[in-house]
C-alpha cells in the first residue's frame, strides 16, 4: 500500500501508539509481580487462563465483580496524587466477592484517557498492583484507551473487573441458616474508601480548605492525602473465616451506606438492628457531618461511617471470628444483631 504524501497518522489525531506501547513495557514488571497459584501473568496476549485445579478448588462456582473509584478520581486528578486510586479500584471489586463467599483470582482493568500520561497511568496501574497482592490475586491484563475528544485535559477514568471462585458448598449468604440473635461483626475502614466522593468534594469547597491544607481531621497530612487514603481490602483475614464455614453473610458497605447494603445479605423476615453507640465515628467522618451539615441518616446511608465489613456470625462462633480477625490486624467489634421484621 503506498502512503500518501500528505497523509495523517494516529499520533496526528491524538493517539500515541508508541506511549502505549512505553505503558506495556512500564507495566509488565507490575503484572509478574501478582503471580498466584492457578495463574501466569502476561500482558500483551488476547486474553488470560486461569487454572482452577491449581488453585485447590473441588468443585468450584465462578463470581465476578466490576466496580471504578467514582468522582475520588477528581481528587487524584486535581492533585497529582494518582498512586492509591488503583488500590480503590481493587478493593472495590475484591471486597464485593466476599459477600458471595468467593476468593479473588484475577483481576483486570480499563483505563481510559484523553491524552495517555504515561506516568499518570504507570503510578496508577502500580497501585492496582499492589491491591492485587493485598487480594492475593493475578493481574493478568486490562486495556488502555486513549480517546481525544472525549476527555478534558488531565482527565482519566477507570473500571476493574474481576473473577473469583467460590466452592459450591461455601456460597454466600447462607440465608437458611440466619437466626435472629445472629451477631453483626463490623469490620473498620480506612476511611470513606470510595464511596460518597461528590459530596465529600462539595464538603471541601464549601469549607474553602485547598486540597494542600492541612487536614483538621488527620495530623500530618494534607486534606488530599486523607481523602485519598485506599480502600481497604478485607481479603487475607476475612477468607479464613468463610473457609471455616463461621459466617453466614457479609455485607460489603459501599455506595448506600449502613442503610443500604446490609439487606442485601440478610434473609426476608429479619433485619440488622445496629447499635449506633457500639464504635465512635471517626474524626474523618465527625468532620464531614459537621463541616457539611449533614443529617445522621444521611451519614448512614452515604458513607461506610468506619465500617468497611459487616459478617453475621452464630453467637457460638463469635469467639472464634473476633479471635482471627484481631490476630490478622482487623479492628473487628460487635456492632448488632439480626431481629426480626416488624
Amino acid at each position: 500500500m503506498s502512503e500518501r504524501p500528505n497523509g495523517l497518522t494516529y499520533a496526528q489525531a491524538g493517539v500515541s501508539i508508541d506511549a502505549g506501547n512505553e505503558l506495556v513495557e512500564r507495566i509488565k514488571p507490575l503484572a509478574k509481580s501478582t503471580r498466584r497459584a492457578g495463574s501466569e501473568p502476561s500482558l500483551g496476549g488476547f486474553g488470560a487462563l486461569f487454572d482452577l485445579r491449581a488453585a485447590g478448588y473441588a468443585d468450584p462456582l465462578l463470581v465476578t465483580t466490576t466496580d471504578g473509584v467514582g468522582t475520588k478520581l477528581k481528587v487524584a486528578i486535581e492533585t497529582g496524587l494518582h498512586g492509591t486510586v488503583g488500590v480503590d479500584l481493587v478493593g472495590m471489586c475484591v471486597n464485593d466477592l466476599l459477600a458471595q463467599g468467593a476468593e479473588p483470582l484475577m483481576f483486570l482493568d480499563y483505563y481510559a484517557t484523553g491524552k495517555l500520561d504515561v506516568d499518570a497511568a504507570a503510578s496508577v496501574v502500580a497501585g492496582i498492583a499492589e491491591g492485587c497482592r493485598q487480594a492475593g490475586c493475578a493481574l493478568v491484563g486490562g486495556e488502555t484507551a486513549e480517546m481525544p475528544g472525549m476527555y478534558a485535559e488531565g482527565d482519566y477514568d477507570m473500571a476493574g473487573f474481576c473473577v473469583g471462585a467460590v466452592d459450591r458448598d461455601k456460597v454466600l449468604p447462607r440465608l437458611g441458616d440466619q437466626r435472629p440473635g445472629d451477631v453483626l461483626v463490623a469490620l473498620g475502614s480506612s476511611g470513606p474508601h470510595s464511596n460518597g466522593y461528590s459530596l465529600i468534594r462539595r464538603i471541601v469547597e464549601r469549607s474553602g480548605l485547598a486540597w494542600d491544607a492541612p487536614a483538621p481531621f488527620a495530623h500530618g497530612r494534607t486534606m488530599a492525602e486523607a481523602l485519598l487514603e485506599p480502600t481497604r481490602i478485607y481479603i487475607r483475614s476475612v477468607l479464613p473465616q468463610l473457609k471455616a464455614g463461621r459466617v453466614k453473610g457479609v455485607a460489603h458497605i459501599t455506595g448506600g451506606g449502613l442503610i443500604e447494603n446490609p439487606p442485601r445479605a440478610i434473609a426476608e423476615g429479619l433485619v440488622p438492628r445496629f447499635d449506633w453507640n457500639a464504635w465512635a465515628l471517626p474524626p474523618v467522618f465527625n468532620w464531614l457531618q459537621q463541616a457539611g451539615g449533614v443529617a445522621e441518616h444521611e451519614m448512614r446511608r452515604t458513607f461506610n461511617c468506619g465500617v468497611g465489613l459487616v459478617l453475621i456470625v452464630a453467637p457460638e462462633d463469635l469467639p472464634a471470628v473476633l479471635e482471627g480477625l484481631i490476630a490478622a490486624g482487623e479492628e473487628a467489634f460487635v456492632a448488632g444483631e439480626l431481629a426480626p421484621a416488624t
